[in-house]
């Protein structure tokens, strides 16, 4: 079902899905009130959400939806910084996913953004309903964003090098919250971490910064030469790999707009590959929920060359794809419950 005031977007996303077999819209809705009374009829297996409605806005209705009758939803939407906000607060809230709004008015913006669109319908449709329902229940018990104290940390400006060791994290869809479970335990002596989660690019400045404000240590979304510090997390910007590099003793990473790999930039494997071949047994690695295979080839790179390797379970994970392509491929030397995974990277690190 398609959710959106805008029938011309309606109509194109309608024309995006209606090229493929495996996919059909059996119905659409100018708004939530309408929705719902066609939901009474008959639920589909995915729905696309515009955020900015008249009558009530997406995320309302989200928070409704996944409390009563959970079903997996692709947030479609303009996102302009204060959309942005609103669609990270989605994911937080249960959707699957969150992309941004294509021109309908330009042929080619649609058409270069409709294989995006049509694998997160095909994502969220093996996604885990009732642990989307947990992350709505969980957020409802967490203070309001207002009234978060900041977290005072040390600054990452205080260490001259760069980390010894490096933590490289790799996810896809429901990442962000399982991202943030992991930094979430980690200390200001934690090794030096590198993340690669498919976002549109439009997110990860604000993601990073949401990081930043709640987690122990440092989060920024990386830019090219960046140190990788101890006590922080460095996220590869949408839209570019990262790589990591060892010059002079130091770990740094590098920027690249290099062509997709897995149809993806950043590509998970792209980052596991560089760690693998410039850390070998200085770093670990994590490869968590997400759809598809990327990453798994190169965890298994990473573990061949001395790195510890944690893959996320299947009951923890909202789209069991990723992890479970590593652990079959015999890429993982421990497969964790998201809640145990910060964890025992910490243990790790106090044992090393």
């Amino acid at each position: 079902m398609i959710i959106d005031d805008s029938e011309l977007v309606r109509q194109a996303l309608k024309n995006i899905f209606s090229t493929e077999s495996d996919l059909e819209v059996i119905d659409v809705a100018n708004d939530p009130y309408e929705a719902v009374q066609k939901l009474k009829k008959q639920a589909p297996d995915v729905i696309t959400l515009d955020v900015e409605m008249p009558k009530m806005n997406g995320i309302t209705f989200l928070k409704k939806l996944m409390s009563q009758h959970p079903i997996p939803v692709v947030v479609i939407s303009t996102l302009t910084k204060k959309g942005t906000t609103a669609a990270l607060k989605a994911l937080e809230y249960g959707a699957v996913e969150v992309m941004h709004k294509p021109n309908v008015s330009s042929g080619i913006e649609l058409e270069r953004n409709a294989t995006y669109i049509k694998n997160a319908i095909r994502a969220a449709s093996l996604a885990n309903v009732s642990l989307l329902n947990r992350r709505l229940v969980e957020s409802k018990l967490k203070p309001a964003e207002s009234a978060v104290t900041p977290v005072v940390k040390r600054s990452v400006l205080e260490n001259k090098t760069s980390a010894r060791k490096i933590l490289a994290i790799g996810a896809s869809t429901g990442g962000t919250e399982a991202i943030k479970s992991i930094l979430m335990e980690l200390k200001p002596d934690s090794p030096g971490v590198v993340i690669v989660q498919h976002m549109p690019g439009i997110f990860t400045g604000q993601f990073a910064q949401r990081l930043n404000k709640e987690c122990p240590i440092t989060v920024k979304e990386a830019a090219h030469n960046d140190l990788v510090l101890p006590g922080q997390a460095l996220i590869a910007p949408g839209d570019h790999h990262m790589l990591l590099k060892k010059t002079g003793g130091n770990f740094k990473v590098a920027l690249s707009d290099t062509a997709l790999v897995n149809r993806h930039r950043p590509s998970v494997d792209v980052l596991f590959h560089s760690v693998a071949d410039q850390a070998k047994s200085q770093a670990l690695g994590v490869i968590l929920t997400g759809m598809g295979k990327d990453g798994a080839k190169g965890l298994l790179a990473m573990r061949q060359a001395g790195a510890f390797t944690i893959a996320q379970d299947e009951e923890s994970c909202v789209v069991f794809g990723m992890p479970k392509e590593a652990i079959n491929i015999g890429a993982a030397d421990k497969v964790l419950n998201i809640r145990e995974i910060g964890r025992y990277l910490e243990k790790l690190n106090n044992t090393n």
